[in-house]
């Protein structure tokens, strides 16, 4: 009897409406224990507010626009943020102050997080995978780096796209993209979601609106330079360096900085996308050439999308572009570690198992500097959430509410 209350517990998502307080309250507890006992680490707050005190005082020409580590190179609500955040903290002098309002991030986004594990019908032996991550507390509380910021947005969105709220969740989404490109990795996911749930017409709107709102924030700067801005916000080029690197260093540093490598990457990166596109279109009922055919003669079937579908196609969007990152950082991890428990979840992996690809990920990217081994624990981590949705399917349409219409 103890047994079978015990697996109900650990697998019946409706136990999720107790365990939730409880996992943010332990979260809780832990972020100010962190932020009391261990050392604060400067790498790019005192940057950060450098570049922006450049803003504050009327520099609007990005290419001007730099610190002591370095110039400007994240879009324009990065600098809103962290403008925000250089008044509130004086100037940036109270780390202890901006400590504290990362931690209330940090525990936001947990909250939003668990919100969309419980409306894709997670189990609960998942949570406590949410909050037992080091790294992932060390980007927001010990770092305050911008990837804190993205996450948020970014799951943010997932929960709007996952509530059919498609405007607000595009124009959450967009925002964050605003605050560092890294959400740009969504993208095949978002298109794929609101075809199967919009149509062209609408999806075509949507994608109008996230460019408008990229434009908007950046208005001030493309008056001063629009060239400058694009190129330092949005450098698709932008050659990293091999000793930050965290995921493929084992192949040593001349492959790393190759163009045959990147090249072959990206050549990944487009046959994994064309190759998820058969499952993620697979709720349109046709093939995927014929979806697309569809899409041509504008002839479109609107779906009502389950949750856990919209949650995996996003997420598993996500890890395919990590996986195909030419150089991975240490604070990307902010997009990673909430992503990973539902992803080894819906590769169906038994529960031990996904404890223990969880664990060494977490060890992985907690190896500093990144050896050899850790690289490879990191691309091998990813690879077997991309190819566990993959052979285990990748989610439905909610029952009996498929509609055809002409546009």
């Amino acid at each position: 009897m103890a047994t079978t209350a015990l697996y109900n517990v650990l697998t019946n998502p409706r136990h999720t409406k107790w365990i939730v307080p409880l996992l943010i309250l332990g979260d809780a507890i832990l972020c100010a224990l962190v932020i009391w006992k261990i050392s604060y680490t400067e790498i790019d707050w005192t940057t950060y507010m450098q570049q922006v005190s450049l803003y504050i005082s009327g520099e609007r020409d990005y290419p001007q626009i730099k610190g002591s580590t370095g110039p400007l190179v994240y879009p324009a609500a990065h600098v809103y943020v962290y403008t925000f955040l250089y008044r509130f903290t004086d100037e940036g002098r109270d780390i202890l102050l901006g400590q504290i309002l990362f931690a209330g991030l940090y525990l936001a986004t947990l909250i939003v997080v668990v919100a969309c594990y419980r409306k894709a019908g997670a189990p609960p032996y998942l949570f406590p995978l949410l909050s037992l991550s080091k790294r992932l507390h060390s980007i927001f509380m010990l770092r305050m780096f911008n990837d804190g910021v993205a996450a948020f947005a970014m799951w943010v969105a997932i929960y709007l796209f996952m509530t059919r709220k498609w405007t607000a969740g595009v124009a959450v989404w967009s925002t964050g993209v605003a605050v560092k490109m890294t959400l740009l990795l969504l993208v095949p996911g978002i298109a794929v979601v609101t075809l199967l749930g919009l149509g062209l017409t609408r999806s075509v709107t949507l994608g109008t609106v996230a460019i408008l709102i990229q434009v908007l924030l950046a208005a001030p700067f493309l008056q001063a330079n629009a060239t400058g801005y694009i190129s330092r916000a949005f450098e698709l080029s932008r050659q990293f360096l091999f000793k930050w690197t965290v995921n493929w260093r084992f192949l040593g540093e001349e492959v790393f900085l190759s163009k045959e490598f990147s090249l072959a990457l990206l050549v990944l990166h487009v046959l994994l996308l064309a190759v998820f596109s058969t499952k993620w279109l697979r709720p349109s009922t046709t093939s995927a050439l014929r979806f697309l055919q569809d899409i041509i003669q504008g002839r479109q079937r609107s779906m009502a999308l389950s949750r856990s579908f919209i949650m995996t196609v996003l997420l598993s969007s996500l890890a395919i572009g990590l996986l195909c990152a030419r150089s991975l950082h240490y604070q990307f991890f902010a997009y990673l570690a909430w992503a990973t428990p539902f992803l080894l979840w819906r590769a169906g992996l038994h529960p031990i198992l996904v404890y223990t690809a969880w664990a060494l990920q977490e060890w992985a990217w907690n190896v500093f500097p990144s050896t050899n081994s850790s690289s490879m624990v990191v691309v091998l981590s990813l690879a077997v959430q991309v190819f566990g949705v993959w052979l285990n399917g990748v989610g439905d349409i909610d029952s009996g509410r498929t509609k055809v219409h002409t546009q």
